[in-house]
């Protein structure tokens, strides 16, 4: 029987940051196309961000179980989503705080982990503050490689790149 390989023992992670903007239909459909060739698996985060009402502790708590239900919800369909595609249940976590300190943490301590894919918006000039940040100082602090999928790729494109 042949030694697997470091890379043949090891499944690869695919990280996709959950939120609710446009593209990230098509960075979630590149992830698991590759996961599904690769017989990979998908992690799936989303990051609350800290409430920016603080004024009553009432408020700013019913504030935050209520962002914490609507991302268990969003978490929830994409999780379905990626079993439908991959016949595989991804890794889910929820964070609360800054998204590009979260994101850099989760990668950082969950080695398992071994590309972040992200969706890029092409809708202005700005593909989005968190592809931003990883382009520029985050890559320099990321240990695991980027893909940035451009927002207006169609399924069709996405099945014929990967």
């Amino acid at each position: 029987m042949a030694k697997k390989t470091k890379a043949e023992a090891t499944p690869r992670v695919f990280l996709v940051v959950i939120d609710d903007s446009e593209e990230l239909h098509q960075a979630l459909y590149y992830a698991c196309r590759r996961a599904a060739s690769l017989d990979g698996h998908i992690a799936l985060m989303y990051c609350i961000p800290p409430a920016e009402f603080q004024h009553w502790a009432g408020v700013g708590e019913l504030m935050r179980e209520e962002a914490r239900t609507e991302a268990e919800d969003l978490l929830r369909v994409n999780s379905e989503y990626v079993h439908e595609l991959t016949g595989k249940t991804p890794a889910v976590y929820l964070r609360e705080g800054d998204p590009k300190v979260e994101l850099i943490n989760l990668i950082n301590e969950a080695g398992e982990i071994t590309m972040l894919i992200l969706g890029a918006s092409t809708d202005g000039e700005n593909s989005g503050p968190l592809i931003n940040y990883m382009t520029t100082k985050g890559a320099s602090i990321c240990r695991v490689p980027i893909t940035i999928v451009p927002g207006n790729l169609s399924d069709d494109d996405i099945d014929h790149i990967t």
